[in-house]
């Protein structure tokens, strides 16, 4: 189990004012859109003063603001269950009023541990919006307990580690070890086999874990966390189950004719929300207890609709007393015919908001509309904005933002150029696999996946390249968090990208004010899973059949045992409709006719120059070109070539770069004689208008080419001598 230590944040609850009672009037529908604006208003109030914090605790670190709210120890006061149905319909009814009773006092700085199962590329980003809802409102240091698949564990280790959030840690625990665990118990839930997890979280968390909040993916936090953890102060006897109860009439057994649900207490509960006294289910020897339920009842009901929650249930069935009931604001339940709108008067009383419908988003409530636009905002929601610190709280070291520090520190922020050698340091969060990926590499080892980067202005060529390439690809997308999820409606929206599953699709979240192209580059290369990587653009459709003729050329140049890097041809037409061409035959026609170019013909020669298309024109059979200064062909590669230089951002010398250090690692540049690819036209990026426009962008790339050149000289000698003089002479 590795351990991943993240941060999190100082976040307020947010103040949520009564629903109308009119769902479908205008008025309703302009409510919910002001709830929602109400909502964004506020995140930017706290936002602010994060700001004004950070500012304060740069001027007097280790001292805490004399202004900062929302920081010290709270105690919470809360009206919850007691156990007893009878009270507890009393408290709702009374519109969940505070006891004046002992209040239970959760600690300034103690950890609340929280456990959930996730498997899989859709649950992985159900768990970020659920995250993100935490973190949101908490105060305290956060120890989350993930039991995934190896998909989610991959996906979500690299997120949590890349968005470092300060005071939080993250735990993995093999899910496909578990399988065996719960394998033997037949399962209709949608949920599957990972649905049935929950009931060995005893044996799976650490043995010297007392506690924990067991959460399900499709959960909405409105609220602190710690409120929640308070509760476990008010369990008593052998109460080690907190439970919110069923609010639909699933285990009444009358929703439809011969209706056979597993046997519960009344209505049952949900399991969605769960408070676990793990002590005291060791000590009650709880793996026995539910194992000899299951075994019994599994006699007469041969399968368990509901997963681990039909089990819980009728452990609970046979054992009353080990539950406290919770209000049901703890758990407000939102699928189709429930009884969720008696937990709450007015929408302050929502706690926590849970999806547990197929159907989610479009589950029929009077209020979903405004719950609808609570999910949405943390879907949303700028995830850079929930690093904020837990000022007093102090983190575990973290060695990787140690360096990271330690290295920003002795950048100097009077250098002119110091944004752009910032930027070279920046950890953008980042979401591997955003969609489904599955693929299988081929077993002759001559598989080629095409590399590409892109943000939200070039979407629209996505579907065209997925027509011209059939293999693999990978994909790193600049975007926001905003963006990540029309990305994820447009990709949804589309038959071609949907009917594609080697399309691996991974979101660099957007950070500071430069296209960080080099690092996108090596996200999308460090992904690849076959033996070979064509490095291209996202401008640019490969010809039909590139895929397949890489893969014989592959072979031909015996790429496996040389150090080779294949040119493919690069061409442009500033035509937006174009009759793409079949063959290399009709290319030469259209170039013959201005139809084409050879890609920057007209404003940087240089770049392409060496390829010598004259020699293309006519040629039968692989050539090798010399390197010459400023050289950027698009090339094919072994998976194990460098990386791009990561202090190149935006426009200039990005590809450059790469191609010098492939040269200096002698690498023979061979261009292939039947291939080509065409560049599309578009408007000019926000970053080459910056270069054209800004001197002092301009300065400082030539500042970073300099400085990369001494780094080459550095690294390989002599041998690199000859670029600061080629260099020098173009």
């Amino acid at each position: 189990m590795g351990a991943v230590f993240v941060k999190a944040q100082d976040g307020k609850p947010v103040s949520l004012s009564p629903l109308e009672s009119q769902p479908h009037s205008p008025r309703y529908s302009a409510l919910g859109q002001r709830e929602r604006e109400s909502l964004e208003v506020r995140v930017r109030e706290v936002e602010e003063e994060n700001r004004a914090l950070r500012r304060q605790l740069s001027l007097a670190q280790g001292r805490a603001p004399a202004h900062r709210r929302g920081n010290h120890s709270k105690t919470y006061s809360m009206e919850e269950g007691t156990g007893d149905s009878e009270n507890l319909r009393a408290g709702i009814v009374a519109g969940n009023s505070s006891e004046c009773g002992q209040q239970p006092v959760v600690e300034k700085c103690e950890t609340i541990h929280v456990a959930i199962v996730c498997a899989g590329y859709n649950a992985s980003r159900d768990v970020v919006t659920l995250v993100k809802s935490v973190l949101f409102h908490r105060r305290n240091p956060l120890h989350f307990h993930l039991i995934a698949d190896s998909i989610a564990e991959q996906i979500l280790a690299s997120l949590f580690q890349t968005w470092m959030v300060p005071a939080v840690r993250v735990d993995f625990y093999n899910a496909d070890e578990l399988k065996s665990e719960v394998s033997w118990i037949p399962n209709k839930h949608y949920s599957g086999i990972y649905g049935l997890m929950k009931l060995v979280l005893t044996k799976t968390l650490p043995a010297n874990l007392e506690r924990v909040i067991v959460l399900d993916t499709d959960i909405t936090f409105a609220t602190d966390i710690a409120e929640l953890w308070a509760v476990f102060h008010k369990f008593k006897g052998q109460q080690v189950l907190g439970l919110v109860e069923n609010q639909s009439d699933w285990y009444l057994g009358n929703l439809w004719k011969n209706h056979r649900p597993w046997p519960a207490l009344g209505r049952g509960y949900n399991t969605g929300v769960i408070l676990l006294l793990l002590d005291k289910l060791r000590k009650m020897k709880w793996e026995q207890m539910w194992r000899l339920t299951a075994e019994r009842e599994l006699m007469g009901m041969l399968s368990t609709s509901l997963a681990d929650q039909d089990i819980f249930n009728a452990v609970i069935k046979q054992n009353p007393f080990l539950v406290y009931q919770l209000p049901c604001f703890w758990n407000v339940q939102l699928s189709d015919h429930t009884r969720s709108e008696q937990c709450y008067r007015d929408v302050s009383d929502l706690k926590v908001i849970h999806w547990n419908s197929p159907k989610k988003l479009r589950v029929k409530n009077k209020h979903v509309e405004f719950f609808r636009n609570l999910y949405l905002t943390f879907l949303e929601y700028d995830g850079n904005l929930l690093r904020r610190e837990l000022f007093g709280c102090p983190s575990e070291a973290d060695v990787n933002s140690e360096n990271l520090q330690k290295q920003l520190s002795e950048l100097d922020e009077d250098d002119l150029c110091y944004e752009f050698r910032r930027e070279r340091f920046t950890v953008h969060r980042t979401h591997l696999y955003f969609l489904h990926y599955e693929y299988e590499p081929a077993a002759d080892n001559t598989d080629v996946t095409l590399v590409a980067q892109l943000s939200m202005d070039r979407l629209q060529m996505l579907e065209a390249i997925c027509k011209h390439w059939e293999g693999p690809i990978s994909l790193a997308l600049y975007l926001s968090d905003a963006e990540a999820q029309q990305f994820l409606r447009y990709a949804q929206g589309s038959e071609v990208l949907m009917s594609r599953h080697n399309v691996a699709y991974h979101i660099v979240y957007k950070e500071g004010q430069f296209y960080p192209v080099n690092l996108l580059r090596n996200v999308a290369m460090k992904h690849v899973g076959t033996p070979y990587m064509f490095l291209s653009d996202i401008d640019f459709l490969p010809m039909y059949g590139l895929y397949e003729y890489l893969r014989k050329s592959v072979i031909q140049l015996d790429l496996a045992n040389s150090k080779k890097a294949m040119i493919v041809p690069a061409f442009e037409t500033l035509r937006y409709r174009l009759s793409f061409p079949k063959s290399k035959a009709e290319l030469l026609s259209m170039l013959d006719m201005g139809t084409l170019f050879t890609f920057r013909y007209h404003v940087w020669t240089k770049g392409h120059a060496p390829t010598n298309f004259a020699k293309w024109r006519t040629a039968t059979t692989p050539y090798r070109v010399e390197w010459e200064a400023d050289f950027e062909p698009y090339v094919v590669v072994r998976r194990d070539c460098p990386e791009y230089d990561r202090r190149f951002v935006g426009f200039g010398w990005n590809k450059v770069a790469h191609i010098m250090e492939l040269d200096a690692q002698e690498y023979e540049f061979t261009v292939l004689p039947n291939a080509y690819m065409i560049h599309m036209p578009h408007a000019p990026s926000f970053d080459i208008t910056k270069f054209r426009s800004n001197k002092q962008y301009r300065v400082c790339l030539k500042t970073l080419k300099e400085e990369f050149q001494q780094d080459m000289s550095r690294r390989y000698g002599f041998a690199a001598l000859k670029y600061l003089t080629a260099e020098n002479n173009s």
